[in-house]
């Protein structure tokens, strides 16, 4: 009888930890899962280049003919020009028309202006926008030779955003003209300006 006595004491025992520790676990709280395990959003912090804008530039120039025997000369130039870019996120494409006035003369023959249409295609750096363009020419020299031809150009530039409104920049390009006008002559001239613009 002992040993029946000793069994039961034995399970009931049993069962009073089981059920202890059972309700025990019901009682802990649910931990929800961590914040720090959600994906932070991003955020991007580039500029919006996307828009219109017209502006204006002061530079200056050299111009010079093949062997420098007909024209070789620099000074001062001005302009005004207008565009529109895209900004596709990392990359930004434009597309730009500008004339320049030229003083800059060489005895009987004076470089009048330079007109262009233009491609860039640039990389958004946040407030910066370095940038490379290519495009057409035509450059108009007046006096003696007074004739007009059409040639290329290619160049860098960088524009800064200061506000949404303004653009600061400054730009380098290479003219070239072969064979201008029919004369057998090849023009060369390259310039390097400052420019400000307005965006809307």
């Amino acid at each position: 009888m002992s040993k029946m006595f000793f069994a039961a004491t034995t399970t009931a025992l049993t069962m009073s930890v089981a059920s202890a520790s059972f309700a025990g676990n019901l009682s802990e709280p649910i931990i929800a899962p961590s914040p720090a395990a959600m994906a932070a959003p991003v955020y991007s912090t580039g500029t919006d280049w996307t828009g219109f804008y017209v502006g204006g530039s002061l530079g200056y120039a050299e111009g010079s003919e093949d062997d420098s025997t007909v024209f070789e000369d620099d000074g001062a130039t001005y302009g005004i020009h207008a565009g529109y870019d895209y900004d596709f996120g990392n990359f930004v494409l434009g597309a730009e028309l500008e004339l320049s006035g030229f003083d800059v003369s060489d005895g009987g023959n004076d470089i009048d202006s330079v007109s262009r249409a233009k491609l860039r295609a640039g990389y958004d750096a946040g407030a910066f926008l370095p940038y490379l363009t290519v495009g057409v020419a035509s450059l108009d020299i007046g006096g003696g030779l007074d004739a007009n031809d059409t040639g290329s150009f290619y160049g860098v530039g960088m524009d800064y955003m200061l506000n949404d409104r303004i653009r600061l920049g400054g730009e380098v390009l290479q003219h070239e003209f072969g064979n201008f006008d029919n004369t057998g002559l090849d023009f060369e001239a390259t310039t390097a300006s400052v420019r400000v613009a307005f965006q809307f």
